[in-house]
């Protein structure tokens, strides 16, 4: 198994992508954290019946206190952190619309979960990733900020952060041997998709195939083997970089 002995951190790992990377992940042997807002009880559930381990934490993103009771937990039950996932994002719950009539509160929402949430996450583990002697740090950011999302300008702005984020962190982080990568993913069939589009979801979903070169929207089985692989060993040369995971929408 390619994470044997390794523990990995998820955020957002209550439902959606979230879950379906704690899954992954602990088939493959490592021991999972799962951390979130919403209740994580799922996850662990699927997590420990299937044999592997795995602990379910409280996460608020926004609140650095929590952060770092999260990675504190993480230590105290596990002794290490090898791989943090930064998952948790606001997306579902964010309303679309003209850019001049987004509304202050939500653009600011938006810009402390999905930007300020990975730094204070990034803070709150590194620490412990350095003692365990380096480890991966995977991002998780959009088409949405390479190609261009209109009617959602907060949240392509907080995705596009997020790569320069992963970009300037690699550059700082690389001489403790932690890696830092990137991957943005199309628009995946999760509960949080279905929220976003809300009515206009098979039509938007249609559309967003037909202009990928692999014509078909994704699963989330279709983004765990990329986790898999930042997370593992295979990359251990590998940072600073933004995987696409979109059928051929861009290339970078």
């Amino acid at each position: 198994m390619q994470l044997s002995n390794k523990v990995v951190v998820v955020t957002g790992g209550g439902r959606g992508l979230g879950r379906a990377y704690c899954e992954a992940v602990a088939k493959e042997g490592a021991s999972v954290v799962a951390a979130d807002i919403r209740d994580t009880n799922a996850t662990v559930d699927a997590v420990t019946s299937a044999g592997g381990q795995a602990i379910g934490l409280h996460l608020d993103v926004t609140d650095m206190e929590s952060c770092q009771a999260m990675a504190d937990a993480a230590v105290a039950t596990f002794g290490r952190i090898d791989c943090l996932v930064n998952n948790a994002a606001l997306y579902g719950d964010i309303d679309g619309g003209r850019f001049n009539q987004i509304p202050e509160t939500q653009w600011d929402q938006v810009m402390n979960v999905n930007i300020k949430g990975i730094w204070q996450c990034c803070k709150a583990c590194v620490p412990a990733i350095q003692n365990a002697e380096g480890g991966s740090i995977i991002n998780i950011s959009s088409l949405a900020a390479t190609y261009g999302m209109p009617y959602a300008l907060d949240y392509a702005m907080s995705k596009a952060a997020v790569i320069g984020m992963t970009r300037s962190l690699a550059r700082e982080l690389g001489r403790n041997w932690i890696r830092v990568n990137a991957v943005a993913p199309s628009a995946v069939l999760t509960e949080g998709t279905s929220e976003y589009m809300g009515e206009k979801r098979d039509k938007a979903l249609e559309v967003i195939a037909k202009n990928q070169s692999l014509q078909a929207n994704l699963e989330t089985d279709d983004l765990v083997g990329t986790i898999i692989f930042l997370a593992s060993d295979a990359s251990k040369f590998i940072t600073g970089q933004t995987i696409m995971v979109d059928g051929g929408t861009t290339f970078l």
